[in-house]
């Protein structure tokens, strides 16, 4: 077995995590290691996630509401306990069809979110 003596684990709490504002529909909370990243995602009932990619695999677990994903010319409503793999690359757009919380996990972790060159989700 590795020595790992030198590594010691990180605790949390989501209440201590600040929202990070991106519009007025939409904010997030992240949590970031090594080789993984995980956030809780806040879009207000109307929010539009406009289409986009990423090399990051990513996970999405709805909390709370429910999102309409358009993924492959296909639309696909995820509601509370709902879970959806996303591979590599693959083009995705989303509208919180409610109040929406929702938790992604990413892997690697989206560098983009950490310099914050995320426009599209930003308005921009």
């Amino acid at each position: 077995m590795k020595d790992t003596a030198q590594r010691d684990v990180t605790t949390y709490t989501w209440d201590e995590i600040p929202h990070e504002h991106l519009s007025d529909m939409l904010s997030r909370k992240i949590i970031t290691g090594d080789r993984t990243m995980i956030a809780h995602i806040f879009l207000k009932k109307g929010c539009v996630v406009p289409a986009h990619s990423h090399d990051n695999e990513q996970m999405t677990y709805i909390i709370s509401g429910a999102l309409k994903f358009t993924v492959n010319g296909r639309e696909i409503l995820l509601k509370a306990g709902g879970v959806m793999h996303i591979p590599s690359n693959v083009v995705h757009a989303a509208v919180a069809v409610e109040d929406t919380l929702d938790m992604d996990v990413f892997t690697p972790p989206r560098q983009d979110w950490l310099d914050k060159t995320d426009a599209y989700l930003r308005g921009k």
